[in-house]
């Protein structure tokens, strides 16, 4: 089940800033990411059976579009040398969609949880950026596909993909990656463009948490964005937990100079 909210962690940069100032969400190429096998695995083929091996011969038998020649062949082919023309078969069609998904699609990252240091470490800025939190209402975001951690690599099904057009399973390797990242929790949106850059609906916007090392001048200028344009959103600064490895969050109000100096707050 998807969650109702999702988050999304940025470093403190100029295109961070300018994402935020725009409601943009951006969908980089995966060509770029830190997991090597990321958006880039090669499946395997599950072997068919017996009675899959004649589902499949039928299949193709029936087409309309073959020749007479390979009619014959096909039909007087053996089991064996017939699987393994299927698996070759499903094996380049599984290679050449990983091929074209990572040169032309574009993937955009988020985690269920906002809490967790290696996500603040290595998505956060190692601490001194912020994260953003998103309702799953509107799109992209509810069209979220969960990531899948696996030990071993995922295969593909020649039966339900050759005979029941069912290549979901091609775009569940997009999101399946190994055990070893099971801790960031993720979630992600795919489009069909790498660098398009996607604006959201600003009422998708519902926090914003800032990290405990955030320098007070970049968490001032995010907060001037969101003042400007949605006065109403949470903001809530970070701060190491005393007991628990994890980062906690207190809610606080941003008051600009101006206003600041209106108040008597500050002289």
């Amino acid at each position: 089940m998807k969650p109702k909210l999702i988050y999304k962690f940025e470093n403190f940069n100029i295109q961070s800033i300018k994402n935020l100032k725009s409601h943009v969400i951006y969908f980089g190429s995966p060509k770029y990411f830190n997991d090597p096998y990321d958006c880039a695995i090669r499946a395997d083929i599950l072997t068919p059976n017996k009675d899959q091996i004649q589902i499949l011969r039928k299949h193709f038998l029936s087409q309309n579009d073959i020749s007479e020649q390979a009619h014959i062949e096909l039909e007087n082919m053996s089991d064996e040398s017939f699987k393994n023309l299927i698996e070759r078969s499903a094996r380049s069609l599984s290679n050449s969609h990983a091929e074209e998904f990572i040169n032309k699609n574009g993937v955009s990252c988020f985690s269920e949880m906002n809490d967790d240091l290696l996500m603040w470490s290595h998505y956060g800025g190692k601490y001194q950026g912020y994260c953003l939190e998103f309702s799953t209402d509107n799109e992209p975001f509810n069209k979220l596909r969960k990531v899948k951690y696996v030990e071993t690599m995922p295969k593909i099904d020649p039966v339900s993909a050759i005979v029941e057009g069912n290549y979901d399973q091609f775009l569940d390797l997009y999101c399946t990656k190994s055990n070893s990242w099971s801790y960031e929790k993720e979630w992600r949106a795919l489009h069909h463009v790498a660098g398009t850059a996607f604006t959201y609906p600003a009422e998708s916007l519902r926090g914003i948490y800032f990290g405990p090392d955030i320098d007070f001048t970049s968490l001032e200028i995010v907060c001037l964005i969101i003042q400007g344009q949605n006065p109403n959103i949470p903001l809530w600064r970070g701060k190491r937990n005393s007991e628990h490895f994890k980062v906690e969050f207190e809610k606080f109000e941003y008051t600009n100079h101006i206003e600041a100096k209106r108040k008597g707050l500050i002289t």
